[in-house]
């Protein structure tokens, strides 16, 4: 097992071994994901949005920009009544 320990400002270090399988760096970012209460999942941000490409599959048709902005002013409406998107 792999322990750090916290600082008085809130900080720690993540042990080299776990940096390693992460594989962060310096300026890395990392998420700490809840699983359950009192238990969280360190997950390394690193990635970029590019690698997200394809992992959902062939969209089943395209959407237009016009198409977007107004599916969510109708949901900001319906979630928020008296909501009006700044124009």
């Amino acid at each position: 097992m792999t322990t750090a320990t916290l600082t008085s400002k809130g900080q720690i270090t993540i042990p080299a071994e776990v940096r390693r399988v992460l594989n962060v760096q310096a300026g890395d970012r990392v998420e700490f994901i809840q699983v359950e209460p009192g238990r969280f999942e360190i997950v390394a941000a690193t990635r970029s949005v590019r690698e997200l490409k394809g992992l959902f599959g062939k969209p089943s048709r395209s959407v237009s920009i016009e198409e977007m902005n107004r599916t969510i002013a109708e949901r900001g409406a319906a979630a928020a009544p008296g909501w009006k998107p700044k124009t």
